[in-house]
């Protein structure tokens, strides 16, 4: 059935059912392969993206959810103040080590420090802890997040 969806800012055309998963419409349909499949079941994290600024798993949101809604992926996150402060922080303390689940852990911390720009280790802990990591880089995934929480205060004093 032919739908809209609004992803990264631009309104696409899909012809899906309704019940087929976010995930499988941006990485079959609209060739976006950010978007990770890790569990299917909406557990590991890896699928994260933003519906509206909320980070949600995409393997488990049917495309019918979508409706009026934004979606956000990893593609778009360094166009973001948030993103590149983010990646930034990835890229100097070395966060990745396979990459497998970093765009859906960069999206679950984007969406934090979005909602708490100055995140203690207990919140980083909270709002990650449905993101896995099967390399066990979660201290790194941490410091870079508080990392770019600390990049993003500076940079806000400054203007």
């Amino acid at each position: 059935m032919p739908r809209q969806i609004s992803v990264n800012g631009q309104v696409r055309g899909v012809d899906v059912d309704g019940d087929t998963p976010v995930l499988w419409v941006l990485r079959d349909v609209l060739g976006m392969t950010g978007t990770k499949f890790g569990c299917g079941l909406g557990l590991c994290g890896a699928c994260t993206v933003h519906v509206d600024g909320v980070a949600t798993r995409s393997c488990v949101t049917p495309i019918a959810a979508l409706a009026n809604k934004r979606v956000s992926t990893i593609e778009q996150l360094s166009g973001s103040k948030i993103g590149a402060a983010l990646q930034n922080a990835w890229l100097t303390l070395d966060v990745v080590q396979c990459g497998y689940c970093q765009s859906g852990q960069l999206m679950s911390a984007a969406g934090l420090l979005a909602k708490n720009p100055a995140p203690s280790d207990e919140d980083i802990d909270s709002a990650m802890a449905g993101n896995v990591c099967r390399c066990g880089t979660y201290l790194r995934i941490r410091e870079g997040i508080k990392a770019a929480a600390s990049a993003l205060s500076a940079a806000s004093r400054k203007a």
